[in-house]
């Protein structure tokens, strides 16, 4: 689990972005407008779409592919990235069994429209590598009682709750198709309705940070993984849309690094670690020209 110097920085910067998004409310929708081209292209990437996110850019923006690829990874970007305006515009305020399957429909319309919008049952197993999503006879009912015990007030951390919830969300693999997708919107859905950025996971760690969770969970049924993963992404987009709304000028790590007498790699494992108010665009680590380290 992360400990009390994580929880508290989180709180921090919750506090400082909350009071931007009073102040600059368009700004803030327009920096989470700015990054769906980013967050569709890693979370289709995850599941080995072979689009760039300079194809899917392409796609989103200016409605043009200019390689030859599947129709179906042109579907797979523009749904994904509907579904991401559709939570930006607040039309999906509460988690239960109706929403996720209003969402999935939308996922896989065009793609596999006979799967769109309902459970896996009958004999309609999946399995990913090794792992044997559950029962189709007994899914629904599992999906049922994972939102109700989600929604069930607590006292418990919120990023523990949504790190356990998309673990546990996983293991079932509820649709025949879309489960990962799916599973990465519900979380950014879960962040908004708290007053959160969503966050972005990325293809380019699937394999150090966002496959091995899964790995330990199915072995340990512990989330801790997953909860220091969306702490660190959570962080960075706080980070990033604090810096973007309160700083006059971005550049990236390297040449603040350069500009202020550090080692670019020793800055770039601050940045990594979160201990620089830093943040990926594009891939590339940036921070405000005019930080300064205390």
């Amino acid at each position: 689990m992360i400990n009390k110097v994580t929880k508290d920085r989180i709180a921090t910067l919750t506090e400082q972005y909350q009071m931007l998004v009073r102040i600059k409310p368009e700004a803030v929708r327009e920096i989470a407008i700015a990054e769906i081209p980013e967050m569709v292209y890693n979370s289709n990437a995850i599941e080995n779409s072979t689009l760039t996110l300079k194809d899917t850019e392409d796609i989103l923006l200016r409605d043009s592919i200019k390689n030859d690829h599947d129709i179906r990874e042109i579907y797979e970007a523009k749904n994904l990235a509907k579904i991401t305006q559709t939570l930006l515009d607040n039309q999906y305020k509460v988690i239960n069994d109706t929403s996720i399957l209003e969402l999935h429909k939308l996922l896989l319309t065009g793609i596999k429209d006979e799967w769109a919008g309902r459970f896996r049952s009958g004999k309609e197993w999946v399995r990913v590598g090794a792992h044997i999503g559950a029962n189709p006879d007994f899914v629904e009912q599992l999906i049922k009682e994972l939102i109700a015990n989600y929604n069930k007030p607590d006292d418990g951390y919120f990023l523990n709750k949504i790190a356990w919830f998309h673990a546990e969300f996983e293991t079932i693999h509820p649709f025949n198709d879309g489960n990962g997708r799916l599973g990465r919107v519900l979380i950014n859905q879960q962040l908004m309705m708290l007053g959160l950025p969503p966050v972005i996971i990325q293809n380019k760690n699937k394999h150090t940070s966002y496959y091995p969770a899964f790995d330990s969970y199915r072995v340990t049924n512990k989330f801790d993984e997953f909860t220091e993963l969306l702490a660190g992404l959570l962080i960075e987009s706080l980070y990033k849309r604090i810096t973007l709304l309160s700083a006059p000028r971005i550049i990236t790590v390297s040449a603040w690094a350069k500009a202020n007498g550090l080692a670019g790699n020793a800055a770039i494992n601050k940045a990594v670690r979160g201990t620089l108010p830093a943040f990926r665009m594009r891939d590339k680590w940036m921070i405000a020209a005019d930080f300064k380290e205390d």
